[in-house]
């Protein structure tokens, strides 16, 4: 319970600091930006309008005040384009995302655990070697590269799976796999280097000495402690497959959170900007929390030291 009180209460300032940079982000913008928003042709009497609408003829620490109010209330404004809640807005997109990210997640574990482990029971041979290239290539191909040649090759040559459209299943295959490649090079690399360590360690060996088959060794001995550093490492690429995810919805067309964002930059409908940003910020806050606590549940001893 101390352990988990502890980390709870490093994560507010770190929670108060991004709403404060994600307020700042209209006021960060040079000039005006009431008059950005409506272009340079509008009237001075609808600049003026604007302005007031969103509290921007206020004092600086007033609207940030007003800000940090609304943002405990939910309430992150309103659309300029839409009308709607932003709120609403991301709650209608977030589902999307959500999806394509458990699908690009599920993506880089089936593909990175097989290997991962292969790579290490069979270190220095061709199993390795063939890991270590699909390693590198993996994170060497960017995925708005990857996205169009796969819809190049699965969806107009061998027309096998759609594209374009939110579905079923095999709607997401092609946006989960763009997403999930690189994090599945990374993390069977990861799996590689952490198993090997282990299985060189006392407590392995006596487990052999013991009569134990190689299975029993790896997967009830070593795995465990192998995947602590592993699980470290994927909850903070969550960030990074929030960020791609922005790139891959965008080249897939997928109804998520980042096709709204690049939306809303399109038409400079900021309150929708903030919300996004805010929203992905807090997310990937809460997700590090998250592995921060499974992995003082992984290994006590991490708890004792804080």
């Amino acid at each position: 319970m101390t352990y988990l009180l502890h980390r709870v209460l490093w994560t507010l300032p770190v929670v108060w600091g991004v709403v404060t940079l994600v307020f700042l982000l209209v006021h960060l913008v040079p000039g005006d930006p009431a008059q950005i928003m409506l272009g340079e042709n509008a009237l001075p009497g609808d600049v003026s309008a604007l302005r007031s609408r969103l509290e921007l003829d206020r004092p600086l620490a007033e609207q940030y005040g007003l800000f940090l109010g609304r943002v405990l209330r939910g309430d992150v404004g309103r659309s300029f384009i839409s009308q709607r809640p932003v709120a609403q807005e991301i709650a209608a997109r977030l589902p999307a995302t959500a999806e394509l990210m458990v699908g690009a997640m599920a993506v880089a574990l089936a593909l990175a655990f097989p290997l991962g482990v292969t790579a290490a029971l069979y270190h220095g041979r061709w199993p390795d070697r063939l890991a270590s290239l699909f390693a590198l290539l993996g994170v060497a191909m960017p995925s708005f590269w990857l996205g169009p040649m796969l819809i190049l090759l699965f969806a107009i040559r061998l027309d096998w799976l759609p594209v374009n459209e939110r579905g079923g299943l095999d709607n997401l295959v092609l946006p989960a796999v763009t997403l999930g490649t690189a994090l599945a090079a990374l993390l069977s690399r990861m799996i590689h280097a952490s198993l090997l360590e282990v299985m060189g360690e006392d407590y392995i060996r006596t487990a052999r000495a013991k009569g134990l088959g190689e299975r029993a060794v790896v997967w009830g001995h070593a795995m465990g402690n192998a995947l602590i550093p592993v699980v470290t490492v994927a909850g903070l690429q969550i960030g990074v497959l929030l960020s791609g995810a922005i790139i891959t919805e965008s080249i897939f067309d997928w109804p998520g959170l980042g096709t709204l964002l690049l939306d809303a930059i399109n038409t400079r409908d900021y309150p929708v900007v903030q919300g996004c940003v805010l929203t992905i910020s807090i997310t990937y806050i809460l997700v590090n929390l998250a592995t921060d606590l499974l992995y003082g549940w992984l290994d006590p001893r991490i708890r004792l030291h804080r």
